[in-house]
């Protein structure tokens, strides 16, 4: 799932965001392929 985003803070945010009711508000556009929690801004 995270094979393509290298930076392991980042992986991390994600999958907080996905196992817990939270958006991520993220500047980086690769991370919003990660479902609908995450948002690009």
């Amino acid at each position: 799932m995270f094979a393509d985003h290298k930076n392991p803070f980042d992986r991390l945010l994600v999958a907080q965001s996905l196992s817990e009711p939270l958006v991520l508000l993220a500047r980086d556009h690769k991370l919003a392929r990660y479902g609908g929690t995450v948002r690009p801004v």
